[in-house]
């Protein structure tokens, strides 16, 4: 009996196999880790962040590159606020567009998620690691032994390289790098920056920064961030660390509510018989954590209109991007050169791929959950396709070799 393979049971491999069992196949996914979407678990304690509500157009607008707005045109906010809601979860939407169940957790969703699947006969295997390509088929690692399986259209779905002790390590990169598939190297997103603190700011690890802006090549965001020990993080950080990445300065606006102009003015009259953090406090109504950031990142400070200057974009000295691995998500993985628009690796005909371990990156805020939904669906509806005429329900034919029995 043919069946179709998804590998990995993240969002985007949950996707493709109720994309391929809506069609009318028999799906297997495997999964390296003892249960299912643990990344989605973990980015859910804090809220699960489904999506954002806003036009298409403008939604589409925080991909990088552009590539996926196909994908997004077919199943962006509105559908992923259907989904949820088909699968008994009611939906809010909070003051920033964001999003969210109204249980605000993931592992309600994820239950039903996986009874539907259960229940259109998708079969799931756990501690099944991929180990690569042979010339039978596809190897896995499995509790009962190694299995090699040749299904009739395969679909990856095996992350990017961050979080690697929820499974995404990257590990696949070079196997497909080996058939001819063009890989980009991966680099950090949505991560935080190391900063080597003087010793007075230990009193502020663990505090948010509120009522500033980060400001880096053209992109202004007044999300907050947080202080901590190893640097700077958060929401507000996320949202421009890929250009700060890839090179560009990162200031702070500490007053973004008024320009120089009004900031000069309040500072004209100078501090008098007051301290200068007293003066800035009263003068600008800076508070205890934003005062601390503008003595630790611009001292000696200037005075007049250049302090004014200066308090409107305050460089952040930082140290580059914390660790890979510590990052919300990554960029690099399939470029799209490789793939033809319905997400078929062209090296590899009936193997197709999906979710982060696609070339593409995004922000917090529902971009990412929603694009790796988009793509799962979209890989699993044309690998359903190719299933079913391709190869004519035969084993793909970038693989060669027996189907064992499951």
């Amino acid at each position: 009996m043919t069946y179709a393979l998804v590998i990995g049971a993240g969002p985007s491999g949950l996707m493709a196999a109720e994309a391929l069992a809506s069609a009318g196949h028999r799906v297997i996914v495997t999964e390296a880790k003892p249960s299912p979407a643990r990344k989605f678990l973990m980015a859910g304690k804090s809220g699960l962040n489904l999506t954002k509500d806003e036009p298409l157009e403008q939604f589409s607008q925080n991909y990088a590159p552009g590539w996926l707005a196909p994908v997004l045109a077919a199943f962006g906010p509105a559908q992923v606020q259907n989904w949820a809601r088909d699968l008994g979860q009611d939906v809010f939407t909070g003051t920033s567009g964001r999003v969210f169940p109204v249980t605000m957790k993931a592992s309600p969703l994820l239950r039903s998620w996986l009874r539907r699947l259960g229940q259109s006969g998708v079969e799931l295997q756990t501690r099944w690691q991929w180990q690569g390509f042979t010339d039978n088929g596809l190897l896995f690692d499995t509790p009962e032994g190694k299995q090699t399986l040749k299904p009739s259209a395969t679909v990856l779905a095996l992350g990017g390289a961050s979080w690697a002790r929820l499974g995404s390590d990257g590990s696949w990169a070079p196997w497909l790098a080996d058939k001819g598939i063009p890989i980009a190297p991966f680099q950090p997103a949505n991560m935080g920056f190391q900063v080597d603190w003087s010793p007075y700011m230990a009193r502020f690890f663990g505090h948010p920064v509120k009522g500033a802006a980060l400001i880096a090549a053209g992109q202004i965001d007044r999300g907050e961030f947080v202080i901590s020990k190893r640097g700077i993080e958060g929401g507000g950080v996320y949202a421009v660390s890929a250009a700060v990445r890839d090179g560009a300065p990162l200031l702070l606006d500490l007053v973004p509510e008024w320009d120089s102009t009004e900031v000069a003015r309040r500072l004209a009259s100078g501090p008098g018989k007051e301290t200068v953090a007293n003066w800035l406090r009263k003068s600008l109504r800076l508070d205890p954590v934003r005062l601390a950031l503008l003595q630790e990142w611009g001292r000696p400070l200037p005075s007049d209109e250049a302090l004014a200057s200066l308090i409107k974009a305050l460089p952040v000295h930082h140290n580059g991007p914390r660790p890979m691995d510590e990052a919300i998500s990554t960029s690099g993985g399939v470029m799209q050169a490789g793939l033809t628009d319905g997400l078929e690796l062209r090296a590899m005909p009936g193997v197709f791929a999906c979710g982060e371990m696609l070339d593409w990156e995004a922000p917090t805020g529902g971009y990412l959950l929603t694009g790796c939904l988009a793509t799962g669906l979209w890989a699993g509806r044309h690998a359903a396709v190719c299933a079913d005429g391709c190869n004519d329900g035969k084993p793909s034919k970038a693989l060669t070799g027996l189907t064992p029995e499951i």
